[in-house]
């Protein structure tokens, strides 16, 4: 957990809503709407990080001429009905 001082803050405009949700939210979790943004935004990056990290793994792959030959693409789309 981070301290105060490390913490920052975003200020973010949402439509109607969303804030209509997040408050009916609050209310049945006793939340506040801070922490329910945080943990939308936490469980919304941890989601997004494996396909980051396989784009960039790709990129390097690509960086370094690692890339299938025809007969191995031919050869998946062949096991795969493509």
């Amino acid at each position: 957990m981070t301290t105060a001082s490390a913490e920052k803050t975003l200020n973010i405009r949402l439509p109607a809503e969303v804030h209509e949700q997040i408050e009916r939210l609050t209310k049945v979790t006793g939340r506040s709407k801070s922490f329910l943004a945080m943990e939308a935004l936490q469980s919304y990056l941890a989601a997004q990080a494996w396909q980051i990290a396989d784009i960039q793994d790709a990129i390097a792959e690509a960086d370094n001429g690692e890339f299938a030959s025809d007969k191995e693409v031919a050869d998946i789309f062949a096991k795969h009905g493509g």
